[in-house]
This record gives C-alpha cells, sequence and structure tokens, in this order.
C-alpha cells in the first residue's frame, strides 16, 4: 500500500511515524514534509489540488491523509474522490464545521447538541451592543480559520471590546468579518476525537492540550504548547457520552442534509456542572494532540484509516496501550507573534536517546537543523505514569542546544496536580 500524507508540521510527522509502524508496512510520501519527515520518508512538492491528483494517479497512491484543515475547506478531498482516490478527511462542504463557528452552532441548535449559548454578528456595532447587554466574562471567536488564534476569552468588557474589535478590524483576514459571542463555560476543556466513515463513527482518544503560551496558563492563545493523552477527566463512560450526545448527532444530522462526514472528527469539550458541552469542531487530527495520542496508539493505523476512507470502518485495527503520553512544544522566542527563522538546533541526536524527537517547522542545511516556524519541534514521551513521561520529556529538552528556543515547563500540570 502507498499512502501519501498532506502536511508539514508535528502533527504529520507524527502521522507519517504511525503509519510507517503499521503491520501491514506501507509505503509513506508526505508532501511536503520537514527536515523531521525528510528523515523517514519521501517527501514531494506539489503545489495544488491538482498537482496532488496528477501525482496520486501517476504514482498508484491507495490512500490520501490529509493533516491540516485548510486543504480540507479548500476541497482537497472532494477532488480526489471524484477521481475514485481513497481519501481521509472530510469533504469541504462538511469541514464547514471548522471553517465556520456559525455553521456549527447552528447544527448544534438544529441537532440539540450541548454547547454554549451564542450570537453572531456581521457589524462591530451590533457585536459590542449585544457584549454590552451580556457582560463579561465572555468568549470572543473570529468565525472562520484562524489558525487557533481567532478565539479570546475575554474576563474584562475592555478585553471584548478588543478582541471584537481586532476581528472586525482585520487582524484575522477573512475569518473576522463574521464574530461569534458565546456564553463563558467554566469547567475542564478536554479534547475527544472520534472516527467517522460516513455512516458510522467509534471513539478514537482524549488528550488536554495547553493553548496559552506561557507557564500557569498566561500569555497569548497559540496553536498549542502541549498536550497529554489521555485526558484524566475523560475516564468512566465519557466517552460513551460524548459519542451519544454530540458527535452520533452531528454525523447523522450531516447525513440527512446529504453531507457525509469522512475522517476524524476533533471536539473541543468544556466538562461543566451541567455535563459536558461542545466548545467547537475541528475536521482534523489535533496539533499537538495527535502526537501525544499516537505514541499510545499500538493498532494498524494504515489499514484504520484506510478502513475509514473505503467506507466500511474497522474498528480491529484500534488498538491503544496503558500508558500515559506527553508532547512538550519548542516554539521560536517571540511566538505567536513575531520571531526569527533559519537558528540552529543542536543536540537532537542526544534528545532522542530519551524522548521521541518529532519536527513541526524545520529545515536542513549542510547536514544541520535549523528552525523554520513558531512552533519547531515535539518531544514526546510514554510512560507507565503521566509523571515519569513529563521527567522523560523535560530530561530530553534539557540535551537540546537551541538558545532561540522556548518551551513552558508545567505540561500536564492539571492532570498532576
Amino acid at each position: 500500500m502507498k499512502i501519501l500524507v498532506i502536511g508539514s508540521g508535528g502533527r504529520e510527522h507524527a502521522i507519517v511515524r504511525a503509519l510507517k509502524k503499521s503491520p501491514s508496512a506501507p509505503e509513506v510520501i508526505c508532501a511536503p514534509g520537514n527536515a523531521g519527515i525528510a528523515r523517514e520518508c519521501d517527501c514531494v512538492t506539489l503545489a495544488d489540488a491538482d498537482a496532488i491528483l496528477a501525482y496520486c494517479q501517476s504514482n498508484a497512491i491507495d490512500l490520501v491523509v490529509i493533516g491540516p484543515e485548510q486543504p480540507l475547506v479548500d476541497g482537497l478531498a472532494d477532488t480526489l474522490r471524484a477521481a475514485d482516490i481513497p481519501v481521509f478527511g472530510p469533504s469541504a462542504a462538511a469541514a464547514q464545521l471548522e471553517a465556520s463557528k456559525d455553521f456549527t452552532k447552528k447544527l448544534c441548535d438544529k441537532y440539540h447538541i450541548p454547547t454554549a449559548r451564542y450570537a453572531t454578528f456581521d457589524t462591530k456595532e451590533d457585536a459590542l451592543v449585544y457584549l454590552g447587554q451580556q457582560g463579561a466574562p465572555i468568549v470572543v471567536k473570529a468565525d472562520g480559520l484562524a489558525a487557533g488564534k481567532g478565539v479570546t476569552v475575554a474576563i474584562t468588557m475592555e478585553e471584548a471590546q478588543k478582541a471584537i474589535e481586532e476581528c472586525f478590524g482585520g487582524a484575522f483576514g477573512a475569518a473576522g468579518a463574521r464574530v461569534v459571542l458565546e456564553e463563558y463555560l467554566e469547567g475542564e476543556e478536554a479534547s475527544f476525537f472520534a472516527l467517522c466513515d460516513g455512516k458510522t463513527a467509534i471513539p478514537f482518544a482524549s488528550a488536554q492540550d495547553h493553548k496559552r503560551a506561557f507557564d500557569g496558563d498566561t500569555g497569548p492563545n497559540t496553536g498549542g504548547m502541549g498536550t497529554y493523552s489521555p485526558a484524566p477527566i475523560m475516564a468512566g463512560d465519557m466517552h460513551t457520552q460524548l459519542m451519544r450526545s454530540m458527535i452520533e448527532p452531528t454525523i447523522r444530522g450531516l447525513a440527512s442534509e446529504g453531507i457525509p462526514y469522512i475522517g476524524v472528527l476533533f471536539a473541543g469539550i468544556m466538562v461543566t456542572s451541567d455535563g459536558p458541552k461542545l466548545i467547537e469542531y475541528n475536521v482534523r487530527f489535533g496539533d499537538p494532540e495527535t502526537q501525544a495520542m499516537l505514541a499510545r496508539f499500538h493498532g494498524d493505523f494504515a489499514q484504520l484509516l484506510l478502513s475509514c476512507a473505503r467506507g466500511q470502518l474497522d474498528p480491529r485495527h484500534l488498538r491503544f496501550g496503558e500508558d500515559a503520553a506527553i508532547c512538550v512544544v519548542m516554539a521560536a522566542n517571540g511566538y505567536p507573534g513575531n520571531y526569527e527563522k533559519g537558528t540552529p538546533i543542536r543536540g537532537l541526536e542526544e534528545a532522542a536517546k530519551h524522548a521521541d524527537i518529532l519536527h513541526a517547522g524545520t529545515t536542513e542545511h549542510d547536514g544541520e537543523i535549523r528552525a523554520n516556524g513558531g512552533r519547531v519541534l515535539n518531544i514526546v514521551a510514554t510512560e507507565g505514569t503521566l509523571g515519569k513521561a513529563r521527567d522523560a520529556a523535560y530530561g530530553a529538552i534539557g540535551r537540546i542546544d537551541w538558545p532561540e528556543g522556548f518551551c513552558r515547563s508545567d505540561i500536564g500540570w492539571r492532570a498532576l496536580k
């Protein structure tokens, strides 16, 4: 089997590694990949959907796994499916679950999926009037894709006003042309993933992410500074409860509207005193949640994703170990704001003796690994307990020589508290 993975981040590095560990031993290619991925499989540069389609046809690709959200929203899965190429990833119509917060909220209303109260606005003036009526704390969200940075949990009125003005002022481009204001939910946040083949869905795994840039969950929102899996709050019958209250109604609702969902459905949830409520949906594996989840995976990942893409989801290939995994993100100084590219990173070979090193934003020049993004490295450790996994990950980080990078020192604090 030949599998093409689309993407260039730490998530895709984790996916490539999990596919290559599959007992079915597929050949894996990544487009475009990064310096770390290139050391494990062939990487190709493909300019657009037409180039990807041509490559798949000329190279007899059996499965395409799409990592990031933007190609899904742009309709890459539709282009490939029209040519009878199996794809793990939803159609552009189904990807609206992530591309539009308003689309998802309306779906929740229609199919009685528990979520926060909300209102959607097309003008700053109307949004500010509503804010004045509701008060703070409140959550301000750019409606469209904003690389994980279009959400502000505003504790004060001033923070909320600033967030609304930033959205309508163009801080997130077209994504902020429409704004959703949501009820502030109190509780513990977690990430839940399910696999869907268009007709059926099964639970995959859970994780908990750290979105803020600095220790103590302070600083600006990021794409994610670290994660651990499984999420302790998801113990007991929580998986079953989420499948019944959120995932299954969503899949049935979309199907009834002629939008079959194929791929992974990522539910960001808040466990409140009134039970779990949906914060948002994402239509792809999370980053960096995937890095921790797949470190625990022991089934045949290639066959699992292929069965899903073919509409015949086979849970026999789904198997996780009992260990805990943690992923710590190393980012370039200044992230998520301005940061320097091209700085050299040393000590990776020594660090890799103590934990798995996944590349998220790197290039290679004359055998030297250099930073090429905001989030640059993922250090992943799997042990019998989360505490031991944390110690292993930070022990590996201590062997990395990269003065221009930083990481949080408290990933996993909530579960270890």
